[in-house]
């Protein structure tokens, strides 16, 4: 079965496809733009570097601006692409192949693999080319909003053929595609496909992310970059730090992070399903420290980082948001909370295997060669980076630890998805309702409230108190009308002759035919 929440509108054939250009109005979130590179920025502490979809000329500013005046331009840099939906680019900007139904939302286009999105490249490529020529050399596309524009088509190539250009000035650039979805958590195997393309680099090698905007799938991806940079900061480094007088070695260290302890305990990534993973996993509560603290420096400034979404406190927000939203945007909100909490969960588990494989790689190397590597004060190995060597793959892992998958798997939806209305106020409320509801409709509306303001006492004042509240009082009345009256506006709901409203619910109840 597959894990995630949110249902995968199939890519499908590339002939049904619809041309969505990748670039916006206002797609520019942070400050100090690099012309052509949407969103891009430099992970604090790490060379890994976040971006949304480059446009020809954007490529070259943003690895123009990686390497600077100290890193060699043929050197190797590694950028992975994590995006599902295939590019071309016409005149030198990016457009993407979308599902006619998924124009600027969320598109989850189920388990597109590397090759899948090479081959669909190609044949969108060819599709586009072919529209063009029918069009008399125009090509109809449309923009986030659904609006349909017409692109007199100058230049047309596929992503690959300009990846192929940007090597002529950058030969050690390594492209590589690791699809993944948007809202949870990429498949164990991509893990490792991430990990296999990282192996053998140097701490310094730049790694670059990308997906459309710069937000979650690439802020996902830089987190798994910077935690295997950690692997091999701490296989490498830590025999070497020690012989340095002076050096606290608890300082390069993440597993000891603490968060500001006042913040709501969902901002600080306590769901019952991850405190249970805390208590299970090996280490648990340093793998999820490591990962906070490498979350945080992906996020928001204010968590510590130069990002736009901060994964963890994205749920937090998520959910508060929810119990405002009517029932349609709350299950599809729903949903993408819980492959958010499925994301965060992964992210901790991979943290936990990455510190298990540190600690293995100091102890692996090979006994003729230990001489070389150990370091004559401790013993202590100091070993290069780019000869590291992983024993275990995450796949390999989880199924050592399947347990955590199927706790994930039922865990994910624990959260509470309603206020509860102390019982108190709802028996007094049903009582009055079975006494006299009409005689005490008045009374009724004003305890509605009177709970109401008690119980969302926590939320600032606002419209989203307000419509808070309103839910509330709608849910509230619909729950405590006399059984007959109840039965008739549920089916009326049900056909959407109305809607689950409180002025519709009272209107409903207190209307009385003309005779």
């Amino acid at each position: 079965t597959d894990p995630r929440q949110l249902t995968p509108t199939i890519m499908g054939d590339m002939a049904n496809a619809a041309c969505m250009a990748d670039g916006f109005d206002n797609i520019q979130k942070l400050p100090d733009p690099v012309p052509g590179c949407p969103n891009f920025r430099r992970v604090p502490g790490f060379k890994v570097y976040c971006c949304g979809q480059p446009t020809i000329a954007g490529f070259e500013a943003a690895l123009t601006k990686v390497c600077g005046d100290k890193y060699p331009k043929d050197g190797p840099i590694i950028w992975f692409n994590l995006r599902q939906e295939p590019d071309v680019y016409v005149n030198g900007e990016p457009i993407c192949a979308r599902p006619p139904g998924k124009i600027g939302e969320y598109a989850e286009l189920g388990d597109v693999t590397r090759d899948i999105a090479k081959s669909n490249e190609v044949e969108f490529l060819a599709q586009c080319e072919m529209r063009k020529n029918e069009n008399g050399g125009k090509l109809k596309a449309v923009d986030i909003n659904k609006k349909a524009l017409e692109i007199e088509v100058k230049e047309l190539k596929s992503l690959s053929q300009v990846i192929e250009g940007v090597k002529e000035k950058f030969p050690g650039l390594v492209h590589w595609r690791v699809p993944v979805c948007n809202s949870a958590a990429p498949l164990e195997n991509d893990f490792d496909i991430i990990i296999k393309t990282l192996i053998g680099t140097a701490i310094n090698t730049p790694v670059i992310v990308n997906d459309q905007v710069g937000l979650s799938r690439a802020t996902t991806g830089c987190i798994i970059a910077c935690l295997f940079k950690e692997f091999q900061i701490s296989a490498s480094f830590e025999g070497l730090v020690e012989t340095v007088p002076g050096v606290n070695l608890s300082l390069l260290k993440t597993d000891k992070y603490v968060m500001n302890p006042e913040k709501d305990t969902l901002f600080r990534g306590e769901f019952d399903v991850v405190k249970e993973l805390v208590a299970t996993l090996k280490d648990g509560a340093a793998a999820k420290n490591n990962a906070d603290k490498i979350i945080d420096l992906n996020g928001t400034p204010k968590t510590g980082g130069t990002g736009i979404k901060q994964l963890r406190e994205n749920i937090a927000e998520s959910k508060l948001s929810y119990e405002i939203m009517d029932d349609a945007a709350q299950a599809f909100l729903k949903t993408k909370i819980m492959d958010n909490i499925q994301k965060y969960f992964y992210l901790i588990v991979f943290a936990g295997y990455i510190r298990e494989q540190a600690a293995a790689a100091r102890e692996a190397v090979e006994a003729d060669k230990k001489a070389a590597v150990a370091l004559p004060a401790s013993g202590k190995c100091a070993i290069p980076a780019a000869e590291l060597k992983i024993g275990k793959t995450f796949v390999q892992f989880m199924e050592e630890n399947a347990g955590l998958r199927g706790l994930i798997d039922t865990g994910k939806g624990n959260l509470q998805w309603e206020r509860d209305i102390p019982p108190a106020s709802l028996a007094n409320l049903e009582q009055l309702a079975a006494k006299d509801f009409q005689g005490n409709l008045g009374k009724i509306i004003h305890d509605i409230y009177q709970t109401a303001h008690v119980m969302f006492g926590d939320m600032p004042q606002g419209d989203h108190k307000k419509r808070a509240k309103y839910r509330f009082a709608s849910k509230t009345i619909m729950r405590i009308l006399p059984p007959a009256k109840k039965t008739e506006v549920e089916g009326l709901i049900a056909s959407k002759a109305m809607t689950m409203d409180l002025y519709d619910i009272l209107g409903k109840c207190t209307w009385t035919v003309p005779k």
